[in-house]
């Protein structure tokens, strides 16, 4: 190890030990290992007792105030810049941004919890430098290695350049406005799914159970997909939602990266996938599907349903990508 990488570690181990010291003062207790432990960044992240107490004191009554210690916290250890650190940050997102959008109609305080969503979207901001994440989508019009393009006799624009935009640019917010809100969190999601491999099973969990609430439906009729809705519709609207005090607005900018993450849940781990997550984000889908026709949405049905039928066809044990084997040979 260099000495430049020597300090690093220094610094970084110190700020941990500095971050455990000041939450002592906010939690009734901090699991002793912590303080112990070689490696307190990622005992931070990965305790679970100490991640259930947090869970707990971020879900009391007050605890998106200004003046919450434990928002404070969160905020200023985000603010440390240290990756290992702003990991045990987005550990809590969900929990975070579930709870203050469930809060808004409520119309009680919520400075902290904002102050969190806001240091996370001015860190995308900064390291994007405001601009948007493209992709090249392949385009049969171009020559690849494995074809040449044939020339075409009308060359219009659109072949010149086939990019997708996956997340807008950005810009500086200082405030949580009703119409960035979606925009600010759903960046924070897509942090979120950018460092998923690293979070947490019971982080996940937290996600799948805010999905549910968000969707504000009941998605079991569709536990058979790809069943045609229709049938169900009128059983549907019979059966009253108990969770529709929960129900928020999904824009697209918020769902595209909630989608990310359950198929991740769902597909990302498959060989050696946790059952209990896999169920939870499977009742999720379901849920955000019965949402997007409820809305009416064709963008987030298709999205979606395409999800729920991906999952039909892992539990059918086939590879659609395996050639058959026989030995007819057809001339």
């Amino acid at each position: 190890m260099s000495t430049e990488q020597k300090v690093s570690w220094s610094d970084s181990f110190s700020e941990a030990q500095t971050a455990i010291q000041s939450l002592s003062t906010i939690l009734p207790s901090i699991p002793p290992t912590l303080s112990s432990s070689d490696t307190p960044s990622l005992a931070l992240l990965t305790d679970q007792e100490l991640a259930t107490q947090v869970s707990d004191h971020l879900r009391q009554p007050d605890s998106g105030a200004g003046d919450n210690q434990l928002c404070r916290w969160l905020y200023d250890t985000f603010n440390t810049s240290k990756v290992d650190l702003q990991l045990v940050i987005l550990r809590f997102l969900p929990i975070i941004a579930g709870i203050y959008l469930s809060r808004i109609p409520l119309r009680k305080p919520l400075a902290g919890f904002e102050a969190v969503l806001l240091a996370i979207y001015a860190h995308e901001t900064t390291a994007r430098n405001g601009q948007a994440i493209t992709i090249n989508l392949p385009d049969l019009s171009h020559p690849s290695i494995y074809h040449e393009s044939k020339p075409q006799p009308h060359k219009s624009a659109s072949t010149d350049l086939n990019l997708v935009v996956i997340s807008p640019g950005l810009d500086p917010q200082g405030t949580i406005r009703s119409t960035k809100r979606a925009r600010i969190i759903g960046v924070g999601l897509e942090l979120y799914n950018s460092k998923i491999v690293e979070m947490p099973v019971q982080s996940k969990l937290d996600f799948c159970e805010f999905c549910i609430i968000w969707a504000g439906q009941d998605g079991e009729f569709y536990k058979n997909f790809p069943n045609d809705y229709r049938e169900e519709k009128g059983k549907e609207d019979e059966t009253k939602n108990e969770k529709q005090e929960g129900r928020v607005l999904l824009p697209w900018e918020m769902l595209q990266p909630m989608l990310r993450i359950l198929s991740h849940c769902l597909m990302g781990t498959y060989k050696n996938k946790n059952n209990e997550l896999h169920e939870a984000a499977c009742r999720a889908c379901r849920s955000l599907y019965a949402r997007a026709l409820h809305d009416i949405n064709p963008k987030a049905i298709l999205a979606i349903g395409s999800l729920l039928k991906l999952v039909n066809f892992r539990k059918t044990g086939v590879d659609h990508t395996e050639l058959p084997v026989t030995n007819v040979i057809n001339l």
